[in-house]
């Protein structure tokens, strides 16, 4: 019997492992964009995002620097009106930049990809993928 009751707490335990992910809020841990929905980011720009543990979210939009409120619960995620400086690029880069503040305002939940990637969702629609910055 003590064999069986021990391999019961065993399988509990990794089930229970299996079943939680981390939260994606590591205190302002920044992540870095690879791709907005359907579409991978321009060569060589480089869009991030850090989660403040105050709330904040902010980073760069691959031209300018973007700034937002932020409200994590549980596997919702979503992001207050996003503000940004007014510095002009070349008009590709501002267009990827459009496309990933107006993303970041339908954002509703996010997960963990099998890849380890952290996935903003929205309502309808591919995600905002993003890796850890190292």
């Amino acid at each position: 019997m003590k064999p069986f009751a021990l391999s019961a707490l065993v399988a509990a335990a990794l089930l229970a492992g299996c079943a939680s992910q981390p939260l994606p809020n590591k205190q302002d841990q920044s992540y870095v964009l690879e791709w907005i929905g359907e579409r991978p980011l321009i060569d060589n720009s480089h869009l991030t995002m850090t989660l403040g543990a105050d709330g904040r979210a902010y980073g760069n939009a691959g031209c300018n620097h973007w700034f937002a409120s932020y409200t994590l619960q549980d596997k919702t995620i979503t992001f207050g009106a996003v503000g940004n400086t007014r510095k002009m690029c070349a008009p590709a880069l501002m267009e990827q930049e459009q496309r990933f503040l107006q993303a970041l305002g339908k954002v509703q939940r996010w997960d963990i990809s099998p890849i380890d990637q952290l996935r903003l969702w929205p309502a309808e629609g591919k995600p905002l993928r993003f890796w850890e910055e190292g």
